[in-house]
């Protein structure tokens, strides 16, 4: 195989490996894809460029995700304009590949803030009652190890918040897929970009929506955790209260489609409506989760008792034929299943900041 065969093959299967999120790293994604393709030891000339793994990501990007995936792009601009307006006293700069155009599924929204406490940030996210975690990260690089303070922040879209001190604001960090100087933007140079790369669009108007629209995980939070003190019939339901019930579904629709938003969001979101009206919980939970849900998940979340029907044949052959027409219908009698099989007691199962945040992570936001 000639080399330049064998660097596209490596770059490829690499950026397979990381666009998978099997791995986050690009040397030991190009490492792991080289010891697979040449079964055995690889001349450093022949590995590809972080920039060439990159471009190989951005194509599989485009491939998989279309155009959802500019309309993300634009919304997780508009989105770090927003909070960096809200940080501003700690200089904020934007990063990474919201910034350059080369998002895919599961890229966060990456900012460098200045501070000479990691409190003072928090304080200002307190304060605007964001849900965080603070990660202190050891990396040792070119033979000294240093220590890196992110701030992990759950919105509509992930972002990483890198804190460093007030001091380092004038210095402009090197990339470590090019090697040369990052690309970064201030809030008046971001604003600047914006009005260049979407000229049609009302900068202001967008964000007011935006801080408008509802964060739709912290209303299936505020929806579920009522759900623990609803207890079942236990000749149905011996597992006790709708929550623990809720996240063995989720678990099992997990195993069943890993990747699938939609179906995994119905699955956990399915008996809301058991701590709004038991006596019509299909309808009550639709209605508490109007405008938050996709046409699919709405459908499968207001059929779903129409699956055990199915299941024991107790469906008059109408209402299974009205069923059947549906593309869904597959994806129903699977959501039945995990239905049925999750009302088991003393099984494991995640808890509910975990089911959310896989959601979180699976949309991507996508």
């Amino acid at each position: 195989m000639n080399r330049t065969k064998l660097r596209r093959q490596i770059a490829w299967d690499a950026a397979r490996l990381m666009y998978d999120r099997q791995e986050s790293e690009y040397y030991r994604a190009k490492m792991k894809a080289a010891r697979r393709i040449c079964q055995g030891w690889v001349k450093p000339a022949d590995l590809p460029s972080n920039a060439e793994i990159r471009d190989q990501i951005e194509l599989l990007a485009r491939l998989y995700e279309g155009e959802q995936r500019n309309a993300n792009l634009q919304a997780m601009r508009l989105g770090a304009l927003q909070l960096m307006r809200m940080l501003a006293p700690f200089r904020p700069r934007l990063i990474g590949s919201v910034l350059t155009g080369h998002i895919r599924h599961g890229s966060d929204i990456d900012l460098h803030l200045f501070s000479d406490t990691v409190e003072a940030v928090t304080h200002a996210l307190d304060l605007e009652g964001a849900v965080y975690d603070v990660e202190r990260k050891r990396v040792r690089k070119q033979g000294e190890e240093r220590v890196y303070t992110h701030v992990h922040l759950a919105n509509e879209f992930p972002y990483e918040l890198t804190v460093y001190a007030s001091n380092q604001a004038h210095i402009v960090f090197k990339s470590s897929i090019t090697g040369k100087p990052i690309e970064r933007a201030s809030i008046r140079q971001l604003e600047q970009f914006l009005a260049g790369e979407y000229p049609e669009l009302d900068v202001e108007a967008a964000l007011l929506d935006a801080q408008q629209q509802p964060d739709r995980f912290q209303v299936y939070e505020a929806l579920l955790l009522p759900l623990e003190n609803v207890r079942e019939n236990r000749q149905y339901h011996p597992e006790g209260d709708v929550l623990y019930h809720s996240l063995q579904v989720f678990d099992h629709a997990r195993d069943a489609l890993s990747y699938d938003e939609e179906f995994l969001t119905a699955a956990l979101l399915h008996d809301v409506g058991k701590g709004i009206d038991p006596g019509d919980h299909v309808a009550a939970g639709l209605e508490a989760l109007s405008g938050l849900l996709t046409q699919r998940t709405a459908w499968l979340i207001e059929h779903h008792m129409l699956a055990h029907g199915v299941a024991d044949q107790t469906l008059g052959r109408r209402a299974w034929r009205r069923l059947r027409e549906s593309e869904y219908y597959d994806d129903l009698l699977l959501l039945g299943q995990c239905d049925q099989a999750g009302r088991q007691v003393g099984v494991e199962t995640p808890d509910l900041d975990e089911a959310l945040q896989y959601l979180r992570d699976l949309s991507g936001k996508y």
